[in-house]
C-alpha cells in the first residue's frame, strides 16, 4: 500500500468523528434527545476504528522479543479500548437517549440520566486509557525498526489520548481531540512507511541491492 493510502485509511475515522463532533449535542434533553440517541447509534461502529491507526503500523506476525511482546500488548489495549468504548457509547449515548426521549413529561430527568452517564463515563475512561497503553505499545514495537521516525506521531497521540480520557467527541476539545489523533496516525504511518531503517528483518538483502559493499 503506498504512504498516501496509508495515510487516508488511518485518518478516516478520527475526521469522520470530528466532523460528528461538530453536529453532537452540547447537552442531553427532551428536545435533542432523539438526535443523541441516532448519532450515537451512527457512530457505534466507527469509534472502533480508531484502532486502525494502530493496527495497521502493526500489521505483521509479531516475532520473538521485545518488539513482539509489544505487538501483542498493542492489540490487546487496542480492543480494550473497542470493547469499553462501545460501551461509552452504548450506555451514556444510546440508552440515555432513549430514556431521556420517553421520559414521562412530568419526570426529573437527573434521576434519569446520571445513572448513567457515570456508568458510561467509567467505561469510556478505561477504554481510553487502554488507548493510550496501546499507544505506547506500538511505538516501543516499532522503534527498533524505525528509530525515531515513530516519536512525532506518537507524541500527538499521546497528547490526544489524554484529551480524549474525558473530552469525547464533544466541540471544541473533542474536535480537536480527533483532529490530533488524525494527525498523530498521518505521522505514524508516514514514519514506519517503506522498507526498515535501522536494519530489521524488512530490509532487501545485500545482494539484491546490487551487492554494494559486500566486496562483490
Amino acid at each position: 500500500m503506498s504512504t498516501i493510502g496509508r495515510i487516508a485509511l488511518v485518518t478516516a475515522a478520527p475526521l469522520v468523528l470530528a466532523a460528528a463532533g461538530i453536529a453532537h449535542p452540547h447537552g442531553l434533553s427532551r428536545s435533542t434527545a432523539a438526535d443523541w440517541t441516532h448519532l450515537h447509534i451512527a457512530l457505534l461502529p466507527v469509534f472502533p476504528l480508531l484502532t486502525v491507526g494502530l493496527l495497521i503500523p502493526l500489521w505483521h506476525r509479531p516475532r520473538l522479543g521485545l518488539a513482539g511482546f509489544a505487538t501483542v500488548v498493542a492489540w490487546a489495549g487496542a480492543f480494550v479500548y473497542a470493547a469499553f468504548y462501545t460501551g461509552l457509547d452504548a450506555v451514556a449515548g444510546i440508552a440515555a437517549g432513549t430514556a431521556v426521549e420517553h421520559a414521562g413529561a412530568t419526570a426529573s430527568l437527573g434521576p434519569v440520566k446520571r445513572p448513567l452517564y457515570d456508568t458510561g463515563e467509567a467505561l469510556g475512561q478505561a477504554g481510553a486509557y487502554a488507548l493510550i497503553g496501546a499507544v505506547v505499545a506500538t511505538a516501543v514495537a516499532l522503534f527498533a525498526e524505525h528509530g525515531v521516525r515513530v516519536l512525532p506521531g506518537t507524541a500527538v497521540l499521546l497528547a490526544a489520548g489524554w484529551s480524549f480520557v474525558d473530552s469525547h467527541i464533544f466541540w471544541p476539545r473533542g474536535v480537536w481531540t480527533m483532529l490530533g489523533f488524525a494527525l498523530g496516525f498521518a505521522l505514524l504511518a508516514w514514519g514506519t512507511a517503506g522498507r526498515n531503517r535501522l536494519g530489521g528483518t524488512g530490509m532487501l538483502p545485500r545482494h539484491a541491492a546490487g551487492g554494494r559493499g559486500s566486496g562483490e
